[in-house]
């Protein structure tokens, strides 16, 4: 149907660029047109989509629109030339014909287009449009019911969403502890060293040909497994296929995972195998021994550290970090806030590094509430990686190659020696 409405279209403005043109040159188109007025008035019923009856009367006009043709030509040849009037007269036939194309076309389109729709109004609007809201708002009812109907105020189904190529990820925390420890590499399982047990200093005067004081040293061999730290994960086939960005994704928490374990292992490991053995680990530090009569009164978490990091200077080990709970460190800075007293004994410089008397804080959260660590980390520990965290995957583990699975696995192998326990001190925060 909508082809032949295009072909009467077409029709329609051919016939009219014609009948101009007749016009112009001369021929009677009214008087030669006159005989088929039935003809032309089922053309002029197109828009009201009477096809049968216009398809009939094209028939008749074809073989009148021939005749006309030829009748034109001859004038043309009688003239011999084609005058200004003429000229003047056929472009404005083509503007004619242009102007009539378009309201035809106009005529198509609202023929093939639907019904307009009217928009719902808001409930508020239907309810004061009502024709009895006049006679309520004037006092003159006491009741009013209106039926309103419901008013979608928007959709999304035709509305294509702004979709974002980058994934959100969700929280990661720093690792502390591993950026606090020196760190080296290793090509074995294990790690064994030589460290120095106990040290008797007896030094001391002594007179020309007298017996000299004998100090002693003892010695212990260490021997520390390689750990290893590992998780895994399946997903699709599809989904590594097809979602790149989101594999990708997966395989940076796969290590982040893993690197996250390590970072509490190397405080609370226990050191029980698998585990590693961490720096508060039994002999892996060494007792504060304050209790909390030597203490004072006021800000005696800071007055705990401060005494410890006299004392660790005296034995020849300069603190280079002060390791807390998160909840501790807060509770501390609340402490100084709040104290006029210790006001001046707070400061955070570096980038924004806090800092307690001069030393950094770390703030681990491997770190149990209430214990802490200060001390030269520098020299007391030293991380042996013998391999950085490796991500491997795989069709063939269990039922994956029929549910057309990947099994990630990411897996980190190393171990912490405790090299000079009695360089970091620690223990509890408030001591009994």
């Amino acid at each position: 149907m909508k082809t032949s409405r295009i072909f009467l279209v077409a029709m329609a403005a051919a016939l009219a660029l014609v009948s101009a043109g007749a016009q112009a040159i001369g021929i009677d188109v009214h008087a030669l047109l006159a005989p088929h007025a039935e003809a032309m008035a089922g053309l002029g019923m197109v828009a009201a989509g009477s096809i049968e009856l216009v398809m009939k009367s094209l028939d008749g006009i074809e073989a009148k629109l021939k005749a006309m043709d030829e009748q034109a030509a001859g004038q043309v040849d009688t003239v011999g030339r084609v005058s200004s009037d003429t000229k003047t007269a056929l472009e404005n036939i083509g503007t004619q014909q242009r102007e009539l194309a378009d309201r035809l076309l106009q005529i198509e389109q609202k023929g093939t287009a639907g019904p307009e729709q009217k928009p719902d109004t808001s409930w508020g609007e239907q309810f004061i449009k009502n024709a009895r809201y006049a006679d309520f708002a004037g006092g003159n009812m006491s009741k009013l019911r209106v039926e309103v109907k419901n008013t979608l105020t928007g959709s999304d189904t035709n509305v294509a969403p702004d979709r974002r190529t980058n994934i959100v990820g969700g929280a990661m925390l720093p690792f502390s502890m591993e950026a606090l420890l020196p760190s080296t590499t290793t090509t074995s399982n294990a790690i064994e060293f030589t460290k120095e047990n106990v040290y008797t200093n007896s030094a001391a005067e002594a007179a020309e040909g007298a017996a000299k004081a004998e100090s002693s040293l003892t010695w212990t061999l260490v021997n520390m497994p390689i750990s290893t730290v590992a998780h895994w994960i399946k997903i699709s086939k599809q989904l590594a296929a097809d979602a790149p960005a989101l594999a990708a994704y997966v395989n940076s928490r796969m290590r982040y995972g893993v690197n996250q374990k390590v970072d509490t292992q190397l405080v609370v490991g226990d050191g029980t195998a698998p585990n590693i053995s961490g720096t508060y680990d039994t002999g892996n530090f060494t007792a504060h021994g304050y209790a909390n009569a030597n203490l004072g009164s006021t800000l005696k978490k800071l007055v705990l550290i401060r005494k410890i990091m006299a004392d660790l200077y005296a034995a020849g080990y300069p603190a280079d970090a002060v390791v807390l709970n998160p909840a501790d460190w807060a509770t501390i800075e609340i402490e100084l806030f709040t104290t006029a007293a210790g006001q001046t004994l707070y400061s955070v410089n570096e980038a924004g590094q806090a800092r307690l008397f001069g030393i950094p804080v770390i703030q681990a959260i491997g770190m149990a509430a209430d214990t802490f660590q200060v001390g030269r980390f520098s020299e007391a520990y030293m991380v042996y990686n013998r391999e950085g965290v490796v991500v491997e995957m795989s069709d063939s583990d269990s039922d994956n190659f029929t549910k057309n699975l990947i099994t990630l696995r990411a897996e980190r192998r190393l171990a912490l020696a405790t090299e000079k326990p009695a360089a970091v001190r620690g223990g509890d925060l408030t001591p009994a």
